[in-house]
């Protein structure tokens, strides 16, 4: 249920693409990113030690599997990574400036406002031209480095309208900023795991 109202078969399919009663924070969106990366239940922290205690839950061998199959994350990771390195991805201007490093992503909006069935009709709508606070919010959501998995993030700009313009371009200078810093520096999934570097298709 939602707003009072009983849970109708349209609410099924509006839940697929992310609207209806679905509410995340970019907290949320980050830890799902990192778990595809990992295929385990990831448990953001704070801080992974207090003094010189490590935190329950805050190493990558206390998370458990996900349960997915290893096909079924191969497909999901398979597509975000198209969806910045592949010809024809929606947000090529996420790819990394370093080739050492693939980015893998995936870019959203959410709806702030309802669109009207005559505006959608009209046949030439373009969210870009609403007013301002009318406008969705932009989201984009990714991992790096594709082939060891480091680091997660997510980028919400409030009514930035479209993910790959707006939001995708901040998710590459912060991922390109943290692996030259590299705090975490490990080189390899929980349980010793790779995924195979892939040639990007310009």
């Amino acid at each position: 249920m939602g707003h009072g109202k009983a849970w109708a078969p349209g609410d099924t399919v509006v839940a697929g693409i992310g609207q209806g009663y679905i509410q995340v924070t970019p907290l949320q969106l980050a830890t799902y990113a990192a778990r595809i990366a990992t295929g385990r239940k990831v448990q953001p922290h704070l801080t992974r030690k207090l003094g010189n205690v490590l935190q329950p839950g805050s190493q990558p061998t206390d998370w458990p599997a996900l349960g997915l199959s290893d096909r079924s994350l191969h497909l999901i990771r398979d597509g975000m990574w198209a969806v910045v390195n592949e010809a024809g991805g929606t947000a090529p201007i996420a790819r990394l400036p370093d080739q050492r490093w693939q980015m893998a992503g995936k870019t959203g909006s959410s709806q702030v406002r309802r669109v009207s069935r005559e505006q959608r009709e009209q046949g030439h709508f373009d969210s870009s031209k609403l007013p301002w606070e009318y406008r969705p919010h932009a989201l984009f959501v990714a991992y790096a480095p594709y082939d060891a998995p480091r680091y997660a993030l997510s980028v919400v700009v409030e009514h930035g309208n479209a993910g790959a313009a707006a939001a995708a371009p901040i998710a590459r200078d912060i991922m390109a900023d943290t692996l030259q810093r590299d705090p975490g520096g490990r080189d390899e999934l929980p349980g010793g795991a790779r995924v195979a570097q892939r040639e990007v298709t310009r």
